[in-house]
């Protein structure tokens, strides 16, 4: 009776994945993964950068839009999380750099926790990266430069938008944006913003993740002390 009743689980676990009013997509038949070709375990690098530049170069080829975008992770003074998706606009061996309004939530939960982590996510390849470590602000210069690089309207944008501020009536905004964009109507230089600007977060921990047939990821994960070389170690899936 055990069995039975087990076996009619499963089959309406089946059913209800199959069931068209459901949005989640079934998990895959054993028949789906013997059709998946075999893949090659991650390369093992002794730099985790020049892993990420191969993978990152790997997505901007095969990913639709967006390769470059990343899930951000904070923590507020409560500890409570939040994660949203920003653009990830420059990597070095200083860390992973990315810009938004320092008044924003996820602004204010940096300047109070001063750490963060990041998770890129490439359905096309089957891969994610996953990174962990401190925050700082990044340099003036830099975020001149790249404000400067920016479209006009979304330079106008950063000056309009009083992010993460209640918005009763949309038309506020509009209202903002077009009021500046005629005061700049004849600029061809429009300053940054004083409180907008960019964040480098510096990885202490860089985890590289395959997906595999049968569930059986592929993990490395780089770590370090500051000041320290990587090292690498293979994980469980």
């Amino acid at each position: 009776m055990a069995s039975q009743a087990l076996s009619m689980t499963a089959t309406e676990d089946s059913n209800s994945e199959d069931s068209a009013d459901n949005p989640i997509p079934a998990t895959p038949s054993a028949r789906e993964y013997d059709n998946t070709e075999d893949r090659p375990l991650i390369e093992v690098l002794d730099d985790p950068l020049a892993l990420f530049h191969d993978w990152l170069a790997d997505a901007k080829a095969s990913e639709v839009s967006d390769a470059n975008a990343m899930a951000l992770a904070t923590v507020d003074d409560e500890g409570l999380p939040d994660v949203r998706i920003v653009l990830l606009k420059d990597f070095s061996p200083d860390g992973f750099t990315f810009y938004t309004n320092y008044d924003s939530t996820k602004g204010r939960q940096l300047y109070g926790q001063s750490k963060a982590a990041l998770n890129f996510h490439w359905k096309s390849l089957g891969r994610q990266v996953r990174i962990r470590g401190p925050v700082s602000r990044g340099k003036p210069a830099d975020a001149d430069a790249y404000f400067a690089s920016r479209a006009k309207d979304s330079q106008i944008g950063a000056w309009a938008s009083h992010q993460s501020q209640a918005l009763p009536e949309r038309d506020a905004l509009v209202a903002r944006h077009t009021l500046l964009a005629d005061l700049y109507r004849d600029d061809d230089h429009i300053p940054r913003p004083p409180h907008w600007g960019g964040y480098i977060l510096s990885p202490s921990s860089i985890e590289f993740w395959q997906d595999q047939a049968y569930r059986l990821h592929d993990r490395v994960v780089y770590s370090r002390e500051f000041g320290q070389p990587w090292t690498h170690i293979r994980l469980n899936p």
